[in-house]
């Protein structure tokens, strides 16, 4: 079984049939350079793919017959775009308690997490971070690691044409993708941008709150919570998240749905 190589702001748990989230090949990436560089939209696009396929190459994947992925599916059955950014959906089969959305849309549920939320929390989650992707938040982070990080000596050496990343540096990439840090004001754009996604898709947008109360659950107790309380370290307060979005939720006049456990169980 490959080992997580950094440390992810999230939950890890100790369901045995999952791989980790596999990085390991980023250890040992080159020092930061000095000069300054420039990047293009097309060099962005290209280096987002790049990662992106590589991260889908060196974690495992689940097929589409998976229930883990045909849940999914059905989750976001019709939500294909966003802002015009096409969207694609796949799980990571891994234990790492978490899900991420890139600058090209392309968006990665960990199975863990699949196994602690219910549908409508779980949508919650995808519409936060497909928020991140509307308000730019993940392309600036992305383009941060590319011009101020260990590749700037190999986006410098090239003209309009994406440079060739070594192994190492498609993993320092791909860690800035899946780990990306973010302000509180950006965490607090992205719930609001992510709540006008999901009723834009006619979600409803009680998913987000709902998200947040099981994380807070989480948080305490114990060496297995202490990844969520990191993960909210930088973030608003989550009880304040919780309480602005069901401010939105009540005054749009969307009813809270009932709780229920996850809609399938899976192990």
């Amino acid at each position: 079984m490959k080992k997580v190589v950094f440390a992810l702001t999230c939950l890890l748990l100790s369901t045995p049939c999952f791989a980790q989230f596999n990085l390991k090949k980023a250890v040992g990436a080159a020092t930061k350079a000095a000069q300054a560089v420039t990047l293009t939209d097309a060099q962005m696009a290209a280096y987002v793919k790049e990662s992106v396929d590589w991260m889908d190459k060196n974690n495992p994947v689940l097929p589409d017959d998976d229930p883990y992925t045909i849940r999914l599916k059905k989750l976001t059955e019709g939500i294909t775009e966003a802002d015009g950014i096409p969207l694609n959906f796949k799980v990571y089969n891994v234990i790492d308690v978490n899900a991420f959305a890139c600058p090209d849309g392309s968006v990665r549920v960990f199975a863990a997490l699949m196994d602690i939320m219910n549908d409508d929390e779980l949508m919650g989650v995808i519409g936060h971070e497909i928020g991140h992707v509307l308000k730019h938040h993940s392309k600036n982070a992305f383009k941060n690691q590319l011009l101020t990080g260990a590749l700037k000596d190999a986006v410098a050496s090239t003209g309009n044409k994406a440079a060739a990343l070594t192994e190492s540096q498609l993993g320092v990439l791909g860690e800035s993708l899946v780990n990306a840090k973010y302000s509180q004001k950006q965490e607090s754009e992205a719930d609001d941008c992510g709540y006008d996604f999901l009723v834009s898709k006619g979600r409803n947008p009680w998913g987000i709150v709902m998200s947040f109360e099981k994380l807070q659950s989480l948080e305490g107790g114990g060496q297995k919570m202490s990844s969520v309380e990191k993960m909210f370290s930088s973030h608003p307060d989550t009880q304040k998240r919780i309480d602005n979005m069901t401010k939105r939720c009540k005054k749009d006049g969307y009813e809270r749905p009932a709780a229920t456990e996850q809609t399938q169980e899976q192990k």
